[in-house]
């Protein structure tokens, strides 16, 4: 969440800066909340001062085996109001948390402004989209067709959204993980780590708002348990309520897992093929940072994510999110989009931000700097890839004119050796 120190210091930077991604700040609702814990910390303040000073009287007079009751009596009285006046304090800090877990990041300088996708703005674009010579299929059309995308089955198991991956199919959605996991942890530096499926409300609360976005989530009935959305859930949450020593420092984290999620507000969008579905398997990238590397870190991590592509061979492009279209905890978002042929679109497979200190806060993640002191640490977390989508890519961008899908060579070893995927 927000510095509540830059808060109190420069409130109308903040406004302005939220005000950037559209967002209306209550600075009313904020000093209302800030008088009232100002004026129960003086007081709380001078009640402890009062007490003290009466506490030595109390031994004064003692150590004169003079009668101190009088005293001890306006001792204990002060202990009653302090400890009402301390239970408000701690009510009304407990308020104002509330108040700010639910204000989203302050976005970066640089990052553009504008309302909408539209206003994204184009980075950089690798390699170009491949020009066929027959009718191209989506990836819905190439995966039945070759018996290994299965949408029927799946809505017989689970309903909408859902798919069923057969046959040399699943072996290449298998293998895609497989590569992706071998690239970040023997080129990148990543530790693979293999975390649960489901979450705390708190764990949950620490990387996002909870309470704005519960709905997106699949909650267990009974339980304080949600499934994750995506690996960044339970691995950012890792450093959680620690203090990381600054010789550790980077983390690197990789993980592959499937990830759940409603797709509240979706309706109607992307409902033909695996494009946007309730479960699918994504490798995340994630890392805690110093805060002086964290610029630095973002544009190594989002390299790491476009490698994956281009070992591939799939053209994309990355885009600079705009302050409309970022997400709630980010303070910089990159898209990278791949190029699918079957959609003649380019389509987002990895969202790459930088949170700065805006879930450390949350999650009390800090770590001890050179000076000795311990100040929250900086968290950052991208798609390296989406799996299925990746799939999806390779499926349209590697299809022939007789069905078949030619493996792209990175993924040949992964395959056993097989180079073609053809029907059976």
């Amino acid at each position: 969440m927000l510095d509540i120190q830059l808060l109190r210091k420069d409130l109308p930077a903040v406004v302005a800066g939220l005000k950037r991604r559209g967002f209306e700040f209550d600075v009313a609702a904020f000093q209302k909340l800030e008088d009232e814990r100002r004026k129960l910390q003086l007081r709380t303040e001078e009640l402890q001062a009062r007490r003290n000073a009466l506490s030595k009287q109390v031994g004064a007079l003692k150590g004169k085996g003079e009668d101190a009751s009088a005293v001890l009596a306006q001792v204990a009285g002060i202990g009653d109001e302090a400890k009402a006046n301390e239970a408000a304090l701690a009510d009304v800090q407990q308020r104002q948390s509330d108040f700010l877990r639910v204000i989203p990041n302050i976005p970066r300088p640089e990052v553009p402004e504008g309302g909408s996708a539209g206003d994204n703005v184009e980075v950089r674009r690798w390699g170009e989209p491949r020009a066929f010579d027959f009718p191209v299929k989506d990836h819905v059309d190439v995966g039945v067709g070759l018996g290994g995308l299965d949408f029927e089955t799946a809505a017989k198991l689970s309903g909408a959204r859902f798919s069923v991956l057969r046959g040399p199919v699943a072996r290449l959605h298998r293998a895609l993980a497989q590569f992706m996991l071998q690239v970040h942890t023997e080129e990148h530096g990543y530790t693979e780590v293999y975390v649960p499926y489901m979450v705390s409300g708190e764990c949950a609360d620490g990387v996002s708002s909870l309470a704005k976005f519960k709905d997106d989530l699949f909650k267990l009935e009974g339980r304080d348990l949600y499934l994750i959305p995506t690996a960044e859930y339970p691995v950012t949450n890792f450093v959680r309520d620690e203090i990381v020593e600054g010789s550790r420092l980077p983390l690197r984290y990789v993980c592959h897992s499937p990830c759940f999620r409603s797709e509240a507000g979706s309706y109607g969008k992307d409902t033909r093929g695996m494009i946007r579905q309730h479960q699918f398997d994504k490798v995340e990238i994630v890392q805690m940072v110093r805060p002086e590397r964290s610029a630095e870190a973002h544009e190594q991590l989002t390299g790491h994510a476009e490698a994956i592509l281009r070992k591939l061979g799939l053209p994309y492009r990355t885009m600079l999110l705009c302050t409309g279209d970022m997400g709630f905890s980010s303070a910089k978002t990159y898209d990278i989009e791949v190029w699918l042929p079957g959609q003649n679109a380019y389509r987002e497979i990895s969202s790459c931000s930088t949170y700065e200190a805006f879930q450390a806060r949350r999650m009390q993640a800090r770590y001890r700097n050179d000076g000795g002191k311990a100040e929250p640490l900086h968290t950052l977390n991208g798609s390296g890839l989406a799996v299925g989508r990746t799939l999806v890519a390779v499926l349209e961008h590697f299809q022939n004119a007789d069905g078949s899908v030619t493996v792209p060579p990175a993924l040949v070893p992964f395959m056993g050796g097989v180079a073609r995927i053809e029907r059976r």
